[in-house]
């Protein structure tokens, strides 16, 4: 019989007040009921968001270096539980655990590095015009922060968001995917096991009623998204009519650039992993690769004798390069992609269909796949697939390649290969991305650095680095007037 989970609210395991739950299914094994979780409404969320705002108070008045501290005892803390929380990870979404355990390590990177960012929460001092008289600004917290995430990286995401949010005295009404409810529960625990305050973070499982509920609620200062752009832009809606603080990181279909200077095996290594890790979903996962004509058979070959011995199975097997995906809808969207592709005229190199192999037929598992002779209107190259799909665009010059690469409503992040240093030096600036990447893949963040994206992938905020601080935090200015008189900025600093 599988465990039964609740939410987290100040402190206490609460069921949903509907008593309704559903199930969390291992996608290697859709026999496997990781656990049951709570169906939360409207009513759970009024919870979570009044113990939310009842540990404002304390918590935005704790000095910033005391959540450092408690911040570098989650550090230690999952650094402890590492493999534990991987295996969880796994179990839940599929990805192998070599790269759980890469998700766990983001978390604890930004858990010291958002411990080490209480201490240069900075504000301004600048001259004033008027005599006796001092400017300055200050950070404040913002208030309750609604954070919605995604499943496919169900702990080092919501870190991003959590960890800078709680070390700025903001406090946490947390709605992770339904799809990774497991994970979001055990980090939760870790962070209250490591000494965060009852009420400061709060979970909230269920589906779109609960993020809806979330979103909308009056007492929420801002919400922190990560998902689809087509949910990231209704949020972005109901936020903009609310005049509440919003930030989006959406999707994306992030081109790679191979010109005919490249080192192709390090650009073999490159797309393979940025194509295929994680089965193809990430947000920055190499979707399009834009090859100069010059070296395109010989690397298409490449590509598929590498790609072809890539291991699928249980991420939980240490033998396993590709997990599954990480439902049977998602099985249902990439199969269609497959055969718009094929129907569009493109050459289907390998792969594209579901695997069912002997130990593989109880998962949700997907080939991976390479199209070739890829148009750039066709919907394998402009729209986000979320699987093992690589599609190949062949180009003749480097104004090409960036013209295709930026042919596309996203904007997240981009990448190109070459030994030609004014070349790439050109791509940074003329790739439309948030992220570009100079000989690696498109994948890679790290926790000290800014993430996000343009166009329909971001709304100009940024989750990591110094950027996140920015979101989650209030400039207020302040002015100090000790010259004994009233004094009239704009007026008494201008001579007749």
């Amino acid at each position: 019989m599988a465990d039964t989970f609740h939410n987290i609210i100040a402190g206490e395991a609460t069921p949903a007040a509907s008593g309704t739950t559903f199930n969390d299914r291992n996608p290697a094994d859709r026999n496997d009921v990781i656990g049951t979780f709570p169906s939360s409404g409207p009513a759970d969320v009024d919870r979570a968001v009044e113990a939310a705002r009842e540990a404002f108070s304390s918590w935005s008045t704790t000095p910033a270096p005391k959540r450092g501290t408690i911040l570098r005892q989650i550090g230690d803390a999952l650094t402890e539980r590492k493999t534990e929380l991987a295996r969880i990870m796994t179990r839940e979404m599929g990805k192998p655990v070599f790269e759980t355990k890469g998700d766990v390590q983001e978390a604890i990177d930004t858990a010291y590095y958002a411990a080490s960012e209480t201490r240069r929460l900075f504000g301004h001092t600048v001259p004033s015009e008027l005599p006796d008289k001092f400017n300055m600004s200050i950070r404040r917290p913002v208030g309750v922060c609604g954070v919605i995430t995604a499943w496919n990286f169900p702990v080092a995401v919501p870190t991003w968001k959590i960890f800078p949010a709680i070390a700025s005295g903001n406090t946490v009404v947390f709605k992770p995917s339904e799809e990774a409810p497991h994970s979001a529960t055990v980090l939760c625990e870790i962070l209250s096991d490591a000494g965060v305050p009852d009420g400061v973070v709060n979970l909230i499982h269920g589906a779109g009623e609960a993020g809806k509920a979330l979103v909308e609620h009056p007492d929420v200062d801002a919400i922190g998204f990560t998902g689809s752009s087509e949910t990231g832009k209704a949020i972005g809606a109901t936020c903009g009519r609310l005049n509440k603080k919003y930030s989006a990181e959406m999707g994306g279909k992030n081109p790679m650039i191979v010109m005919e200077d490249a080192d192709l095996d390090l650009a073999l290594e490159g797309v393979i992993w940025g194509a295929y890790g994680t089965t193809g979903q990430r947000c920055t996962a190499t979707s399009r690769l834009i090859i100069h004509e010059d070296v395109d058979d010989a690397f298409i070959e490449m590509i598929q004798n590498e790609a072809r011995d890539l291991t699928l199975g249980s991420g939980l097997e240490d033998e396993t390069d590709v997990g599954p995906v990480i439902n049977e809808a998602a099985l249902e969207k990439i199969s269609r992609y497959i055969q718009e592709g094929v129907d569009a005229g493109a050459e289907l190199l390998f792969g594209g269909e579901r695997a069912m192999d002997d130990a593989l037929a109880d998962g949700c598992f997907f080939q991976p796949t390479l199209f070739r002779g890829v148009e750039r209107d066709m919907s394998i190259f402009q729209e986000e697939i979320f699987g093992p799909v690589l599609s190949v665009h062949t180009i003749s010059s480097y104004e090409e390649a960036a013209e295709a690469a930026n042919d596309t409503v996203y904007g997240l992040s981009s990448s190109i290969y070459t030994s030609n240093v004014a070349r790439a030096f050109r791509a940074m600036h003329d790739l439309e991305a948030g992220i570009t990447y100079v000989n690696g893949p498109t994948i890679g963040a790290e926790a000290h650095m800014p993430f996000g994206g343009v166009k329909d992938t971001g709304n100009g905020h940024r989750d990591g680095g110094w950027e996140v601080f920015e979101f989650y935090t209030e400039t207020k200015t302040v002015y100090v007037d000790y010259s004994g008189q009233l004094q009239k900025a704009q007026i008494d600093n201008v001579e007749d």
